[in-house]
């Protein structure tokens, strides 16, 4: 009976041990990830590294920017971001193991203190504090994502590793030995009726029309719908001409804030203020 106490004892010692030496053991630890394991949604492939710096510059990441990776893998984007950019960044990924691994990279570069791994969903995870977001997704995501990036703030910058957004164009693409990167800026909304303060206080009405960042519309000048010329929208930044009824054209550049615009305008030599609001 003794004997059988004793055993029972020295598995129970055992059990423990293995659960503590569990319980101790971080995530990921002793983890190797493999090329083409199988992911949330996608097969985990990292980004070349040469790719990995083109995406960052194509964003013009600074040590102003807050980076945010989606489905980070082994982290090496955000911390990419943060130990050559001096950027602020985060990556976000479903693979505990990877979030472990990852944090051990990003302490092994000596960017611990300015890059965070999380352990989420993306579609779930708030990211819309980032003015740069990277990711290496299916088309499929990228769109389901869509809805969702276009709402963050005007001029934040995405980039992708080879896949598009269907029938978002990007505003760049770059190809580094064969792998291809996009880059799109979101876009302010602009699309509809705005009043315009003319060149001397003359208030008119402008209509735009907006299908992302390609932009189109005119000018009413009573019967007279004036067409914009080189109408450009780039993040919060819009431009456009115009030809007055007078015939002098009229060369605007400005700043849209959600309701309203302003910039500068110019006729021939002479420079004003102007501004718009929406409604």
């Amino acid at each position: 009976m003794k004997s059988v106490f004793r055993s029972a004892l020295v598995i129970l010692g055992l059990s423990i041990a293995a659960m503590s030496a569990t319980a101790q053991q971080r995530p990921g630890e002793g983890f190797t990830p493999q090329v083409g394991q199988a992911g949330k949604d996608v097969i985990w492939v990292p980004t070349p590294e040469d790719l990995v710096e083109r995406m960052l510059r194509m964003a013009q990441v600074t040590p102003r920017d807050f980076v945010v990776d989606l489905g980070s893998g082994d982290g090496r984007i955000a911390i990419a971001a943060a130990k050559k950019f001096q950027a602020k960044s985060q990556g976000i990924e479903f693979n505990p193991d990877m979030v472990g691994l990852s944090n051990r990279n990003a302490a092994r570069e000596g960017v611990a203190g300015s890059v965070r791994f999380v352990h989420g969903d993306i579609f779930a995870e708030d990211f819309t504090q980032a003015t740069v977001v990277t990711m290496y997704l299916l088309p499929s995501l990228n769109v389901k994502l869509r809805p969702k990036l276009l709402d963050m703030k005007p001029g934040t910058r995405l980039v992708a590793h080879q896949f598009d957004m269907e029938d978002w164009t990007p505003d760049e693409v770059d190809e580094v030995d064969g792998r291809r990167a996009n880059l799109w800026i979101v876009p302010a909304k602009v699309n509809g009726n705005w009043r315009i303060m003319m060149p001397g206080g003359r208030e008119q009405e402008l209509t735009l029309t907006q299908r992302y960042q390609m932009i189109n519309g005119n000018v009413r000048f009573g019967k007279l719908g004036a067409g914009l010329r080189e109408p450009l929208l780039r993040g919060d930044r819009i431009s456009f001409s115009v030809m007055s009824p007078e015939g002098n054209l009229l060369e605007f550049t400005g700043q849209v804030s959600g309701d309203a615009m302003e910039g500068v305008v110019r006729n021939g030599q002479a420079t004003e203020r102007w501004s718009a609001r929406r409604g």
